[in-house]
């Protein structure tokens, strides 16, 4: 993940490098060699999806093809990133902010037996379906394409009793349960975290995941990111609110063209771009 622009790009290399100053192991190298073991723990995914989406920004500029950015909205992690790009914090102050989020969330997984999956159905039946079993709606990704989060064993039971009225349901290999109460010790620790570290306006409107709406003023981004960690992400709210708000064209930095598919599944004439290697830039 990132290897061709780390290769190719001097400006996306020179974040490499420092990111491995920051946090004191080489990113570069796990990011691209592996193991895939190692990569998609928390504590290592945060800060190499952190680091490839602004070395994506950092190329593009480099060969002056970024555009005038007027909005920006990130899933998830990808909040952070859009808050670095937009001068809330520089690049070493976010990935010390992204570290100290994933080893805090890694410790409540590590504490936790948290699950995830994917149920397709709409929200008020999705609603109906946490409440049933005691998990959560952790993102709202599209319309139709819901993730709930929790105990595992009740998640499986969920996805189990959405088999059975014939919807679909899909486990998801991850870690823990995201944007639960499982991680309110994340939570707690985040915050305490956050509070002696400096924000600044935003220079653009960033969209804030729990709410789907734009915020601008420090004390508050910061209490966005902290409720993040136990709250669901409203990423088709964030979508609609950008497009509302404007935004003519999407592009998406980062690995999968996850978010073009999600964007697509909410509206089919939004025109998307994603970039992930070096090869994706517009020569």
């Amino acid at each position: 993940m990132g290897k061709s622009l780390h290769e190719s790009s001097a400006a996306a290399r020179a974040l490499y490098g420092e990111a491995r100053e920051v946090l004191g192991w080489d990113l570069a190298k796990v990011s691209f060699e592996g193991p895939e073991a190692e990569l998609t723990q928390t504590r290592v995914c945060q800060p190499a999806l952190f680091v490839h989406g602004l070395a994506l920004v950092a190329a593009l500029r480099e060969k002056r093809l970024l555009p005038r950015v007027d909005m920006a909205l990130g899933l998830s992690l990808g909040e952070v990133t859009a808050y670095a790009e937009a001068g809330v914090f520089d690049f070493p102050t976010g990935l010390r902010i992204v570290a100290e989020r994933a080893r805090l969330m890694q410790e409540a997984c590590e504490k936790s037996a948290g699950g995830m999956a994917a149920v397709m159905g709409e929200r008020e039946t999705v609603t109906r379906l946490c409440l049933e079993f005691d998990v959560e709606a952790a993102n709202f990704n599209a319309p139709g394409q819901i993730i709930i989060s929790g105990v595992k064993s009740r998640i499986d039971a969920a996805v189990a009793a959405w088999a059975e009225r014939g919807k679909k349901g899909i486990p998801l290999n991850v870690a823990g349960a995201f944007h639960s109460r499982l991680m309110e010790p994340a939570r707690a620790g985040f915050e305490a975290f956050l509070k002696r570290i400096p924000f600044a306006e935003p220079r653009f409107i960033v969209f804030s995941n729990t709410t789907g709406r734009a915020v601008s003023a420090p004390a508050e981004i910061k209490a966005a990111l902290v409720r993040q960690v136990v709250s669901p992400v409203l990423w088709e709210d964030c979508m609609r609110r950008a497009a509302g708000a404007g935004a003519t064209e999407f592009w998406e930095l980062g690995p999968g063209r996850v978010l073009a598919g999600m964007a697509r599944r909410t509206e089919k004439d939004w025109n998307v771009r994603s970039f992930s290697e070096y090869a994706d830039l517009p020569a």
